[in-house]
């Protein structure tokens, strides 16, 4: 687990998304075609009611006019008549619609004609249009059944081919993270599937080769750079030994040390980089080996270690000790040189704490992690911020986990917690 991680909000996985997206669709396009053939259905139920009527009446019509009897149901001035077709303009023929129901009668389609002239009745003809809109409603509940039906069979299978892409859409996520974690031999390779994902998942990879690329030139550059350094920063340390003793001596004497220190922090957090440190491990005492570490710190630094009772060996751990010194060290000498005393090393079960008294550590260290060449805050003090850059990368190689917090009281707090 990396020791600097920031929080995600909950979030709704793709598959959900896409099969909501897909369920909602077909739920539209179920309701827009069931609306359109319900509509269609029923305006032509009505043209054809009508046509029917149209043509039964002219049949009546003539059989009326030539033997004067009523035929197929026609009527003369029936009461149920349309108040449009009770006294026609003309002549012609004319239909209008009924909705109005009248038990298992209507909504009906309405057909009407004078017999003669001005003042002569009206022969009409009525055409029930009732058992048709039953079948009308029958396709609708139909139709809505089967739309359901489909709905159900889609669903699942929209939420497959989502998580399909989703899994897809995760390698690629997984392999960034991978990177932005460190690891910049993390590819995502071939995701099966000519799309939009393999062309992102191909560009991720040609950007961490790229990024490799760089981040190895860098590294062998410092390495470099640190390696010639050390003889001509070798020789001027000789040099400043053949000084006169004085104030010179001492102040020359001291930057040459810092720069001798630099050189050699930058070698090892380039061998760090490059993965080329392997830790010695050993079972020790830890409250011994951060005892020793602190003392050889020369800084004024309270260490306490967990009572333990005469029967019990003190706490041990395997792990490289050469190694533990060194993050210990660093963490001392950083919250004497960032911080404020009291600083106060405690030592309890596989945890080691470091505390100062001083303005804590900036927010965008606790955030991002430390950064070389940062030390965060003015007030925090001069440095070159490799100090703690180098504890995480030894805590890293020896699996520990090395926690940097502010306590509520004030100070800066470094938990190393060694594995069981």
């Amino acid at each position: 687990m990396p020791p600097f991680h920031r929080t995600q909000p909950a979030r709704v996985p793709l598959r959900w998304k896409i099969a909501a997206l897909a369920a909602s669709t077909a739920c539209l396009v179920a309701a827009a075609v069931g609306v359109l053939v319900h509509m269609w259905t029923s305006s032509d139920i009505r043209s054809q009611a009508e046509m029917q009527a149209f043509n039964r009446l002219y049949s009546a019509m003539d059989t009326y006019r030539r033997t004067g009897t009523l035929t197929d149901g026609a009527k003369l001035d029936p009461a149920g008549l349309p108040a449009a077709l009770r006294h026609p303009s003309d002549g012609a023929r004319h239909t209008a619609y009924d909705g109005r129901i009248d038990g298992n009668v209507g909504p009906s389609a309405w057909a009407a004609q004078r017999v003669g002239g001005p003042d002569s009745p009206v022969l009409a003809f009525q055409v029930n249009m009732s058992p048709q809109l039953h079948d009308l409603r029958r396709l609708d509940v139909t139709m809505t059944v089967a739309s359901l039906v489909a709905l159900a069979a889609a669903t699942p299978l929209a939420v497959y081919g989502a998580g399909l892409l989703g899994r897809r859409l995760r390698r690629v996520s997984e392999t960034a993270g991978r990177i932005s974690a460190g690891d910049l031999d993390a590819r995502t390779g071939p995701t099966q599937g000519r799309d939009e994902v393999d062309d992102i998942a191909a560009t991720v990879d040609l950007m961490a080769d790229s990024l490799g690329r760089r981040l190895r030139t860098e590294r062998q550059f410092t390495a470099d750079v640190a390696h010639e350094l050390r003889t001509p920063v070798g020789g001027l340390l000789a040099a400043a030994d053949l000084l006169p003793s004085g104030e010179t001596e001492d102040l020359v004497r001291a930057r040459v040390r810092d720069l001798r220190d630099l050189v050699e922090d930058l070698l090892e957090i380039s061998r760090l980089d490059a993965g080329a440190e392997h830790p010695v491990r050993a079972r020790v005492p830890l409250g011994a080996v951060v005892s020793e570490a602190v003392a050889r710190t020369g800084l004024d630094t309270d260490v306490t270690v967990a009572d333990v009772q005469p029967e019990e060996a003190a706490e041990t751990v395997e792990t490289d000790p050469r190694r533990l010194e060194r993050i210990v060290s660093n963490l001392v000498v950083n919250a004497h040189r960032h911080g404020d005393t009291p600083v106060r090393v405690s030592v309890e079960g596989h945890t080691v704490v470091v505390r100062d008294h001083g303005p804590g550590f900036p927010p965008d260290l606790l955030r991002d992690g430390p950064r070389r060449f940062h030390t965060g805050a003015a007030e925090r003090g001069s440095g070159h911020g490799l100090g703690l850059t180098i504890a995480l990368g030894q805590a890293r190689l020896l699996g520990a986990e090395l926690r940097l917090d502010n306590a509520p009281d004030g100070g800066a707090v470094a938990t190393l917690r060694l594995p069981v």
